[in-house]
């Protein structure tokens, strides 16, 4: 549901806005445009569920997307043989289940397939190709402004409230290795990667032992590839499923009635009994367990779907940390050194609120909510973020559900208090 009003130029905004503007320094001459509920900047998963939940409750909104297509992540930037981690119980967005008969871990393309049906169920259709350059709160009119660049025009929306939905994971991170610009093979994130078609029968150094990282190795080696994996830090790995049930499904159902250490520690002798002693294969779990650890860190355990078998087969090798490249090589910190024809980045993602949004009450300067979960939805002045709870797509629901129940209580409120005004002027 879109409700907006386009200014080519101020003389037909409201005079509020209007005199706000021109105590501006620099006025933007672009095009303007006034939308009667919030702007909901990114076309994921995240902004997808906060437009369901904005629909459900008839609040009219804007979702701006730089990419051309829904959940760009996803289509563009994910490996072929990816899957959902967790069951799709777990995955699904607020008020539409997946289909039943979708599997217990849908692929990529049947989650895209879903999303696409959830936009359409809720009429969502946000503005495509259309890039958000800066917004920030104007205080003198109590609004905010939201700069975008969609090809060679520029436009700036006005609006009450501002919904930031663009992720944890908008960029990818990209580490500096010495030598790495002589390296004269293949190079390329993990966003780049889709098959390892490609690298049959290539030395592949996979940089990253996250869940990333793990799958890559194993597409590789599903292709004849000679996979290494440089495993730099401590990680913990955990069997995918315990007894026929989901490992993430096990730990909350526990949780329910016991502490989270006691939790960390079921899972850890589980995972132990499963996988057996990863150590002597170069893999070392952290000193805190696995939840704790992602309740501090945002560190999320490694799934195994069999990346550990071919790691205890030989087929995957574990590397230490990086020294530097050279031309067709890479020295590792204990001094060995491999010949290898490509590296895969599989360092991850970050956020890139800090480059666009001029606001100090909610993020930090790394782009994350500066309160913890379940706490970290709302800041000042209409602001709200959605996708940085660090857990994942339930955690983004929980927080669309909320931000989208906040918004609609105060509009429908002014709405039918200023309907009611309009009926005693017309009797």
């Amino acid at each position: 549901m879109h409700c907006c009003c386009c200014c080519n130029n101020l003389d037909h905004c409201p005079t509020m806005v209007y005199q706000a503007f021109h105590q501006h320094e620099e006025l933007f001459t672009g095009r303007c445009i006034l939308v009667n509920g919030p702007v909901v900047v990114g076309a994921g998963p995240s902004g997808l569920a906060v437009g369901a939940g904005l629909h459900q409750q008839g609040v009219p909104f804007v979702i701006l997307e730089r990419a051309d297509c829904i959940a760009a992540l996803w289509q563009h930037n994910t490996y072929d043989r990816l899957k959902l981690h967790l069951p799709k119980q777990f995955c699904q967005l607020p008020y539409f289940p997946f289909p039943p008969d979708f599997p217990e871990y849908p692929s990529k393309y049947q989650f895209i397939e879903y999303l696409e049906s959830y936009a359409k169920k809720f009429e969502i259709i946000p503005r495509f190709n259309e890039s958000v350059q800066s917004a920030k709160y104007d205080e003198t009119c109590g609004l905010w402004r939201v700069r975008t660049v969609a090809g060679e025009c520029e436009v700036e929306y006005i609006c009450r409230w501002l919904v930031v939905a663009t992720g944890e994971n908008a960029e990818k991170v990209v580490p500096e290795f010495e030598g790495l610009d002589e390296f004269e093979g293949t190079v390329m994130h993990a966003c780049d990667y889709r098959s390892g078609e490609a690298f049959e029968g290539k030395r592949v150094l996979v940089v990253g032992c996250g869940n990333s990282g793990m799958e890559v190795s194993l597409d590789l080696c599903h292709h004849n590839a000679l996979p290494s994996m440089v495993v730099r830090s401590s990680v913990h790995i955990l069997p995918r499923e315990i007894g026929g049930k989901s490992t993430f499904e096990l730990a909350t159902a526990l949780m329910k009635w016991l502490p989270l250490k006691v939790v960390d520690k079921i899972l850890l002798v589980l995972a132990s009994c499963i996988l057996g002693n990863l150590e002597k294969y170069g893999i070392k779990r952290p000193t805190k367990g696995p939840l704790q650890l992602k309740n501090i860190k945002g560190k999320t355990p490694v799934l195994d779907i069999g990346a550990l078998q071919k790691i205890k087969s030989g087929k995957i090798q574990i590397v230490p940390g990086i020294k530097k490249f050279s031309s067709g090589r890479v020295e590792l910190l204990n001094g060995a050194n491999l010949e290898i024809d490509s590296v895969i980045l599989a360092t991850g993602y970050c956020s890139n609120v800090p480059s666009w949004l001029k606001e100090e009450s909610l993020f930090s300067k790394e782009g994350m909510p500066i309160r913890p979960f379940p706490e970290g939805w709302k800041g000042k002045a209409g602001v709200y973020a959605v996708g940085f709870t660090g857990r994942g797509l339930s955690g983004a629901s929980f927080d669309a559900v909320r931000v989208a129940q906040d918004v609609g209580k105060i509009w429908n409120q002014e709405t039918n208090h200023y309907a009611s005004f309009l009926r005693s002027k017309m009797q």
